[in-house]
């Protein structure tokens, strides 16, 4: 068992998790709370933090109680992006973690953001502070994002020389328009939470981002968690699709559903105007 698994499972019935040093997951009355604990570095990345990452999401996407899941960055900042310091002292590991699994399609900078988008729960990431790099792909993991007004968000791998290549190319295709993505690819222009909000990056600019997250949360829990599941595994499959396979991907997800306990669940809550008691995600 991981240092991140091992926490994750503590969590489910309450008890608070431990930190590893880069990532600290909680599990409680179904969502799990994960936040970035390299508070002295601003949350810069490190490999390990990466791997942490990946395992976190591993673990968190076999739970069937799950709900959601928010995440957010300890101290000052959510994420500073590459620590290259750092990462810059392992140049085996930096070639080996650019190697792609071929059974996920990413590399290990890739899947420490995306892995978010392959959990059936809907992920909400809070931003205060700096959201630079990598910080901005792991955000843009997350299908919602909070941002403090004053946040500094920049897709700062310009700066370096390089692009963003943690699977932010296809996230930004996601948010905003193509000018809009080369111009902040290619200029590595700072904006704030505000402005990121109005461009698409981010869902809303608040005082408050996990407070924000949480009343989305809150929501959402209120709907069945098989619904949740297969409106997202619906848009992140045929966003990009055409009408006729976006239609065959309907048909086929509501297809499941009608076979599910939690639609009749939802069903029966609503026509009686009852909350609802949902059972673990995919109970038949």
């Amino acid at each position: 068992m991981s240092a991140v698994e091992k926490p994750v499972q503590q969590a489910v019935d309450g008890t608070p998790a431990r930190a590893d040093g880069r990532v600290r997951c909680t599990v409680e009355d179904g969502v799990a709370r994960v936040v970035l604990s390299r508070p002295d570095k601003l949350n810069s990345l490190t490999l390990d933090t990466l791997d942490s990452l990946i395992r976190t999401a591993r673990a968190l996407r076999a739970d069937r109680d799950l709900r959601a899941v928010v995440v957010s960055g300890e101290g000052r900042s959510f994420c500073a992006g590459l620590d290259f310091a750092t990462v810059g002292r392992e140049p085996r590991r930096i070639a080996a973690a650019f190697v792609p699994r071929p059974w996920t399609g990413t590399n290990v900078f890739q899947e420490a953001c995306w892995a978010w988008r392959r959990l059936p729960v809907p992920v909400v990431a809070a931003v205060h502070g700096h959201c630079l790099g990598g910080g901005v792909q792991i955000a843009l993991g997350a299908d919602f994002r909070f941002t403090t007004p004053d946040a500094q968000w920049s897709v700062l791998e310009a700066k370096w020389g390089l692009i963003p290549d943690m699977s932010g190319v296809r996230a930004l295709a996601d948010q905003v328009g193509m000018d809009v993505a080369k111009r902040l690819a290619m200029t590595a222009e700072t904006i704030s939470g505000t402005e990121a909000a109005r461009l698409g990056l981010a869902t809303e600019a608040v005082e408050d981002p996990l407070a924000a997250a949480d009343a989305l949360v809150a929501t959402l829990r209120t709907r069945s968690p098989d619904q949740l599941a297969a409106a997202k595994r619906l848009f992140e499959t045929t966003w990009t699709s055409s009408p006729r396979r976006t239609f065959a991907r309907e048909r086929l997800e509501q297809a499941w559903l009608f076979t599910r306990a939690n639609t009749k669940v939802a069903r029966k809550a609503a026509t009686a105007r009852l909350e609802p008691a949902y059972r673990p995600r995919g109970t038949r």
